[in-house]
C-alpha cells in the first residue's frame, strides 16, 4: 500500500500513530494552473501557539514522565490526534479555516508549511512552541532513511515492538507519530542510490542529559532496529550522535563528499568536532549516562542510570540491541 501510495501521489506522505492503530494517508497533487483556490498548508506543530498553552502542554507531559504515567501520555495522544483531525493537521481553504477536502492552493503556500515564524513581533502572548525563551516543548527528532524494499519488514517489527505494550507508544503519537515520506535515487555524493523511505519521529527530552525517559527502551530499540538491522541511512540534521556509527559504509560516495570539502574548505572553517564526528561515524569515548542522550551503545549499566532504575539490557524483538530499560526490581550492588 505505501508503495502504490508513493507512485501515484506526488507530494503525498503517511503518518503512522501506532498506539491509536491509526494510518492517516494525505493524497497531494498538482492540478491546473487555472483551478481556482487559495488554501494554505500552515502546519498545526509550525504554527504560533498561546506561550501558556506551549507551557502547560510540556508540564503535562513532564508531569506524566516523572509520575512514570503512561495512561496520562496516551490521554494527550488521544487528544492531539482528535484535534489534528478535526482542522486537517493545518490545511485551510481560502486562507482561514478547514471547511472540507479538497484544499486547493499555489505550490508556495501548500508545500511550505508553519506560521510561526512569520507572527506578529508585536504579539507577546504567542511563540513558536518549541521556542527556548519559553520553556516550551523540548523533544528529540531521529529520521531513518530506508531503502523502499526493507522498509516493510521495518514496520512489521516496530507492530510486533507496539503489540507487546501499545501504551509504550502514546509519547510519539504526541508529537507526529511516525512521518512516512518518499524521495527518489539521487547521484549526488549525499544523496541516495535507490528509490527511499524516510520515517521521521519525535519524542520527548528530558531538561537534564542525565534524566532518563518514560520508555527510554522502546525508542532506543526503535532507532537501532532501524539503522543497525536494516541499515538505514541516518537524515545528516535529525539524529543522535549514536544514529552515525558506521555511516561511511552506508554512504558510499561520502569520501568523495569529504574530498570536495576539503577542497572547497581547506581551513575547516565549516567543521566541527562534533560535524567530525558525525561524517566519520565514530562512537564517542563512554561514560556514565552515555546512553541516555544517544552519545553511545550502552555495554554496562552505567551507561544508563542504575541509580534511577534503568539498566543495560537487550531489545524485545530486536534482540541484538542494547537499550536502557527500566526495572523497579533490579539492584545495583
Amino acid at each position: 500500500m505505501f508503495i502504490d501510495h508513493a507512485k501515484k501521489n506526488e507530494f503525498g506522505d503517511i503518518t503512522w500513530y501506532p498506539s491509536r492503530h491509526t494510518a492517516v494517508y494525505r493524497y497531494d497533487n498538482r492540478v491546473p494552473l487555472s483551478t481556482p483556490g487559495d488554501g494554505v498548508f500552515d502546519f498545526l506543530g509550525f504554527q504560533a501557539n498561546n506561550i501558556l498553552v506551549s507551557k502547560s502542554t510540556r508540564a503535562t507531559e513532564k508531569a506524566a514522565e516523572n509520575s512514570r504515567n503512561v495512561n496520562g501520555k496516551c490521554t494527550m495522544a488521544a487528544t492531539f490526534l482528535g484535534y489534528k483531525k478535526l482542522i486537517a493537521n493545518g490545511l485551510k481553504r481560502d486562507g482561514l479555516i478547514f471547511t472540507g477536502y479538497p484544499v486547493i492552493g499555489n505550490q508556495g503556500k501548500m508545500q511550505t508549511s508553519g506560521s510561526c515564524l512569520y507572527s506578529a513581533a508585536i504579539r507577546i502572548d504567542s511563540s513558536c512552541a518549541w521556542d527556548p525563551r519559553i520553556n516550551g516543548l523540548f523533544f528529540y527528532e531521529s529520521t531513518a532513511i530506508f531503502p523502499a524494499t526493507k522498509f516493510g519488514e521495518f514496520i512489521r517489527d516496530v507492530q510486533r515492538l507496539r503489540d507487546i505494550k501499545s501504551e509504550n507508544f502514546c509519547g510519539v503519537d504526541i508529537y507526529n507519530g511516525f512521518l512516512i515520506r518518499f524521495i527518489k535515487a539521487s547521484q549526488a555524493y549525499l544523496g541516495q542510490s535507490e528509490d527511499s523511505i524516510v520515517v521521521d519521529f519525535n519524542y520527548y527530552r528530558a531538561d537534564d542529559p542525565l534524566t532518563p525517559r518514560l520508555n527510554q527502551d522502546v525508542w532506543e530499540e526503535v532507532e537501532q532496529m532501524a539503522f543497525f538491522k536494516y541499515g538505514a541511512k541516518p537524515h545528516w540534521a535529525k539524529n543522535r550522535n549514536s544514529a552515525f556509527l558506521n555511516v561511511q559504509q552506508k554512504y558510499h560516495n561520502l569520501n568523495k563528499f569529504l574530498a570536495v570539502k576539503k577542497q572547497l574548505d581547506p581551513q575547516n572553517m565549516f567543521s566541527s568536532e562534533w560535524s567530525d564526528e558525525i561524517f566519520y561515524g565514530k562512537e564517542a569515548v563512554k561514560s556514565d549516562g552515555c546512553a541516555l542522550e544517544g552519545q553511545c551503545i550502552c555495554s554496562d549499566d552505567r551507561h544508563c542510570s542504575p541509580l534511577k532504575g534503568y539498566f543495560c539490557r537487550q531489545g524485545l524483538v530486536y534482540t541484538e540491541a542494547k537499550v536502557c530499560r527500566y526495572s523497579s526490581t533490579t539492584s545495583i550492588a
